[in-house]
């Protein structure tokens, strides 16, 4: 069976080669780039499992990368991790926006970042449960297939999105806090990540269109699907 590929892109020289030798150690095959453009190029040929993507990099900055990446049907689907400054907390919060799927606050561990990809990883994989579809008139939701469509209009989501709404559906009538959240969407809870899942629930209604309001925040408890 042939390794998942990992697109590191760091401008970094220490901190790329430390993410390539980690990744490559956790038997991982790995692509690296150094700055924005070369990602895109990266990205489109080797069309990776996964990517880590530094926002501040030199050119295309980390944002416009993933911007260019979800544009493209060949790259949208490809799960991004960006790396972040501590600083940074508009930046992180645009990259969730723009479609990146998780980030990790520098400096960091390699432990954290071969949690994290693992996590992705496991949450973009086929699964081996049985179908389960869940619509009522015009929202559909097929897990298997992964897609849901409305009023017969098929929407797009990352793999983060459709397991959040998945995850929500599945316990309807039910408050999940975030720190669940990130337990069963995510696959890890760390402090100050809380955010992570109040800006995929909003990316999600914005989706959702006329059903957003089924996603209902509970007020310092956490969201739950409508009945």
């Amino acid at each position: 069976m042939a390794k998942p590929t990992v697109l590191v892109v760091e401008d970094d020289t220490d901190i790329l080669e430390l993410l390539a030798y980690t990744i490559r150690g956790a038997g991982f095959d790995v692509v690296t780039a150094a700055d924005g453009l070369d990602a895109l190029v990266q990205a489109r040929r080797h069309r990776p499992a996964i990517m880590i993507l530094d926002l501040m990099l030199p050119g295309m900055d980390g944002l416009d990368v993933c911007r260019e990446l979800k544009r493209g049907a060949e790259t949208a689907a490809i799960p991004v991790i960006m790396l972040t400054a501590r600083g940074e907390e508009v930046d992180r919060i645009v990259g969730l926006e723009l479609g990146a799927d998780d980030y990790v606050v520098k400096p960091f561990s390699p432990r954290e970042i071969m949690l994290r990809i693992r996590a992705i990883l496991r949450r973009t994989a086929p699964s081996d449960k049985p179908a389960a579809i869940w619509q009522e008139e015009g929202f559909h939701v097929d897990a298997e297939a992964h897609r849901v469509t409305i009023d017969g209009n098929p929407i797009e989501l990352t793999a983060t999105e459709f397991k959040l709404l998945a995850e929500l559906i599945r316990s309807r009538g039910k408050v999940q806090s975030r720190d669940q959240l990130l337990d069963k969407v995510w696959g890890y809870r760390f402090e100050g990540y809380a955010r992570t899942v109040d800006t995929h629930v909003r990316r999600l209604r914005q989706k959702l269109g006329t059903f957003a309001d089924r996603v209902e925040t509970v007020r310092g408890v956490g969201y739950r699907f409508r009945e």
